[in-house]
């Protein structure tokens, strides 16, 4: 679904992403690496945020261009950190807004809505709520119901559990997994917590300064680590009591 051919990209004198060349098809790839890595950057150029200073990006085979990115935006579910809601608007006018901009009908909005609220497990009542008014993870479930109203082809999530406390982070990793299964589109999520990647990821590409360091199975990168820094990496994190059990 996915192809990032030789892109580069770099900030004044700092090179955030290096001649990458990587493929996300149907199941779930996790971008995993230190902070300033370039996980965030290759998202953004997947779904055409940031445009790379070399090298190209495909959707379907076609390169993604200024003509063709909002019809390929439409095809790609974004869902970022914090939420990324707009604060004036109910959870309800959130996700449905670029449904009513592509004037769908009242009754096919509701019925996605409900369909959405089931799958992500979000109370509809909760849906009259201002962003402001939800909890972190309620939050999260709404922006998650926003990236997936169109029913895209791919889903792109940038660390969407990283600011949510660790009992209300596990609830939502099982949930997630559950989703990515039942729906098995083309995911590409972005972490820098080696047992999120293990838990999700059926494929995981490890980065290094803008670089891909090493790239396969959670046991590929246990089993054989790549380069020292790939050992240093997951040696740094391996502790049980803060990553979820792998699947097996």
């Amino acid at each position: 679904m996915l192809e990032l051919e030789g892109v580069s990209k770099r900030y004044g004198d700092r090179i955030a992403v290096n001649d990458v060349r990587l493929r996300a098809d149907r199941g779930t790839t996790v971008l995993i690496g230190p902070s300033g890595c370039g996980k965030s950057t290759l998202l953004r150029m997947m779904i055409g945020l940031i445009r790379p200073d070399a090298g190209q990006v495909f959707f379907e085979g076609a390169t993604l261009t200024r003509q063709n990115i909002l019809h390929v935006r439409r095809r790609i579910g974004y869902v970022v950190q914090d939420g990324g809601l707009f604060p004036h608007l109910t959870a309800h006018k959130n996700v449905t807004l670029v449904p009513q901009y592509l004037n769908w009908d009242r009754g096919r909005i509701e019925a996605r809505v409900a369909e959405l609220a089931e799958l992500t497990r979000m109370p509809r009542a909760l849906l009259a709520n201002l962003p402001h008014e939800l909890s972190g993870g309620q939050r999260q479930r709404v922006s998650l119901m926003r990236a997936l109203v169109l029913d895209p082809d791919v889903l792109l999530l940038d660390e969407p559990l990283a600011a949510l406390d660790p009992m209300v982070r596990r609830d939502l990793q099982q949930d997630l997994l559950d989703i990515f299964k039942r729906l098995g589109k083309t995911v590409v999520l972005v972490t820098h917590d080696i047992g999120e990647a293990a838990f999700f990821g059926d494929r995981i590409i490890l980065l290094r300064d803008g670089r891909i360091v090493q790239e396969g199975t959670w046991r590929d990168l246990v089993n054989r680590p790549a380069t020292d820094f790939a050992t240093k990496f997951i040696n740094a994190q391996r502790s049980p009591a803060l990553a979820p059990e792998a699947p097996p």
